[in-house]
């Protein structure tokens, strides 16, 4: 799909599911994209990207721009170099001894099946390429409808919230269909979630069908809220 058709998707969705910040948009590359600006500069952490393209940013990062961050770098598959690795072990020995992760824990998080090349973000409504993920900051209220439209567009998981890493929700998402994340203390910090917010996670090819199912279940839900308003006022005794 073209940008007018992405900026349509997001559209649509926005009525039902209100968010804090708009949708992100994520694709995968093999190769830099012609037309698309470069990150220039350093952050902290792969998903301080994601915080750049809420705010309204176009932009592509490549291997190099992941290297800060150690665990989002073996979640999308990463090679760091050697003194980038030995950092990786530092930061991964403190997480051990901290009794934050467990060192068998390792092999189960989710990577991406190939190293990208680059790595495109934008709003979702502004993305230059078909995306292949597309990530959600949302309220429970929110996040409850997005994942019950996606339930109804065939395209839901019923798979547990993921924990920490925040990071390994996406390539999740490309094994799975559609995932929720609580977010990790680092994702939070990097990105500014809200204390009341998590992420839900769709493959983006699975969107407009999401779209379709939103109208049935937004209004479902608007009809089951006064229904249930009306029995706790008639019901509720004490």
């Amino acid at each position: 799909m073209g940008a007018a058709n992405w900026r349509e998707v997001e559209q649509r969705i926005a009525k039902v599911v209100k968010g804090s910040v708009r949708p992100v948009g994520v694709a995968f590359l093999e190769q830099e994209p012609v037309g698309v600006k470069k990150f220039e500069g350093t952050q902290p952490s792969g998903c301080s990207f994601w915080r750049l393209a809420a705010e309204g940013r176009t932009f592509y990062t490549v291997p190099e721009n992941h290297f800060n961050c150690a665990v989002g770098a073996y979640t999308h598959k990463i090679s760091l170099s050697p003194e980038r690795q030995q950092e990786t072990e530092a930061t991964l020995k403190m997480m051990f001894d901290l009794g934050y992760l467990k060192p068998e824990e390792i092999p189960q998080i989710p990577r991406l099946a190939r190293t990208p090349k680059a790595i495109v973000y934008a709003p979702l409504g502004e993305m230059p390429t078909d995306p292949d993920v597309v990530l959600f900051a949302l309220k429970p209220a929110s996040a409850m409808i997005l994942q019950e439209a996606a339930g109804r567009a065939g395209v839901g998981t019923g798979a547990p919230a993921l924990g920490r890493p925040t990071c390994m929700a996406l390539p999740a998402s490309l094994q799975q269909g559609t995932i929720a994340s609580l977010g990790c203390i680092g994702n939070r910090i990097y990105t500014g979630l809200g204390e009341d917010e998590l992420y839900v996670v769709l493959r983006a090819q699975n969107l407009p069908a999401v779209a379709e199912a939103l109208q049935v279940i937004g209004g479902a839900n608007a009809a089951l809220r006064d229904y249930a308003r009306g029995r706790r006022e008639q019901l509720s005794t004490q």
